[in-house]
């Protein structure tokens, strides 16, 4: 699918900041205790001689991963090499406390609220290029059919060798030029993804919106994600995988847990897979017919906007001497747990605490098992916010797009329709020329194309509705 860009005038983003009363600065004391920590030099064993590289939008700066992949014999060996944020937060420090405030990063069109001070996230601990980095590295050992056969982890020094970006990496895979360290991400990532579907789990490929800097304005981008990026995602979701069963095997942690798909609504989407026209043979997982859809097709795309339902209700779950009833991920198909981004994620360097501690066979850190508990709370919180930053940025920019254009038609696909119409009927349609999803009144053919009149765009109240 192509990236579709449309120019927009200014857009003043403060009012979303204001509304969800985001974090401005940090205070002074976390900010210099995360200068005196920036100073610090790296420990653990030295690594620094294995070729790491990050893959990540171009313009990041907080790096949190980077990889090195090898054939192993008929398998592979994956080494992930992750920031080691804990060693640069104290624990009861002022600058632990200012993260617990903060949860998460929140990204907005006009710069992220961060979760730690630039000089660590984009300096001292970000796994950039050419820098000795203090990292936790995960060696995970598969066989050929993708299975692990081992997993160990141990704090480290690393030196990422490059930052590459997925449009580069697509491209040198394309050309057959991917270098050794990540040359084996497609085939690598292909086969976890096939193991994925095969074990139920449900991807969803849905093109994300997005609002970017353009010169004096900002541009509204709707960008189907790259193949390497999806390849990237599943070394992430093994590394998690692993991280899970470390400490279910363990008895103490913290999964990232979501119930699996409702029976009843595995039965809705057989009936929008029928009334679209999309494949599902006897026995096919939904994963299997979800991986096989294509979303660039206005049907494909509005099974998937269905499937998205099947994807609800994930949280954190605590857990420390007996497992939880719920250790499952319906999305992933399998126990699963956030480890992979601490720069970004409060919840990431605590489970990673975890995980060190039960691998060397050693206590769990006190100051970790008294945080586990008050994560959960903490982080569901977090995603509120950040969910809302993101959903509030791209409706201002819609309005503020269409402003000027109420009373205009354009070419829609329905991708959904109200469950229960509360002022008649009507549903969600996408139009590309801007890339925009609003809701629409009137009776609409789930997954048709259809022309939709602009009825309203109010930027005061981030409004965008059409009428068919």
């Amino acid at each position: 699918m192509p990236i579709k860009r449309v120019l927009a005038p200014s857009i003043d983003f403060s009012v979303v900041r204001r509304e969800l009363k985001l974090p401005g600065s940090f205070p002074a004391p976390a900010l210099r205790e995360a200068e005196a920590a920036a100073d610090r030099r790296p420990d653990g064993a030295d690594l620094t001689d294995v070729p790491f590289v990050t893959i990540d939008p171009p313009t990041s700066k907080d790096l949190d991963q980077a990889m090195c992949l090898e054939r192993q014999g008929n398998g592979f060996r994956v080494r992930y090499a992750i920031a080691d944020v804990a060693s640069y937060v104290r624990p009861g420090g002022p600058l632990e406390a200012e993260t617990w405030t903060r949860g998460q990063t929140v990204y907005l069109p006009d710069g992220k609220v961060p979760l730690h001070p630039p000089v660590l996230s984009e300096d001292a601990v970000s796994l950039l290029p050419d820098q000795e980095r203090a990292a936790v590295v995960w060696d995970i050992e598969l066989d050929a059919d993708g299975a692990i056969t081992a997993v160990a982890l141990r704090r480290a020094r690393v030196r990422s060798r490059a930052k590459l970006d997925y449009a580069g990496v697509q491209a040198e895979v394309d050309a057959g030029t991917a270098a050794a360290p990540y040359a084996l991400l497609p085939e690598l990532g292909a086969l976890l993804a096939r193991r994925a579907a095969e074990r139920g789990a449900v991807n969803l490929p849905l093109p994300e919106q997005e609002v970017e800097p353009d010169g004096d304005g900002w541009r509204l981008v709707l960008r189907a994600p790259l193949p390497v990026e999806e390849h990237n995602a599943q070394i992430s979701l093994l590394t998690g995988m692993a991280a899970a069963d470390l400490m279910l095997a363990g008895g103490v942690g913290l999964l990232r847990t979501m119930p699996g798909p409702r029976p009843d609504a595995v039965e809705r989407l057989r009936a929008a897979a029928r009334s679209l026209g999309v494949p599902w043979s006897d026995g096919a997982s939904v994963g299997a017919v979800v991986a096989a859809v294509d979303p660039g097709d206005p049907r494909g795309a509005a099974f998937l906007d269905q499937a998205a339902e099947l994807l609800r209700g994930a949280g954190y779950t605590a857990f420390d001497g007996t497992a939880p009833e719920q250790t499952g991920h319906g999305g992933v198909g399998a126990p699963y747990a956030h480890v992979t981004a601490p720069l970004r994620r409060l919840a990431d360097r605590y489970a990673t605490e975890v995980c060190l501690a039960l691998h060397d066979g050693s206590e769990v850190p006190g100051w970790v098992r008294e945080a586990l508990p008050r994560l959960p709370k903490t982080m569901a919180e977090t995603d509120r916010v950040a969910s809302a930053a993101g959903r509030g940025a791209i409706a201002l920019a819609e309005a503020v797009l269409l402003s000027g254009r109420v009373g205009e038609t354009f070419e829609a696909g329905v991708l959904d329709l109200d469950d229960r119409p509360k002022q008649g009927p009507g549903g969600t349609v996408a139009i590309e020329d801007p890339a925009v999803v609003a809701h629409c009144a009137g009776e609409l053919p789930l997954g048709e194309r259809v022309r939709v009149r602009l009825t309203t765009a109010d930027p005061a109240t981030r409004t965008v509705e059409f009428q068919h």
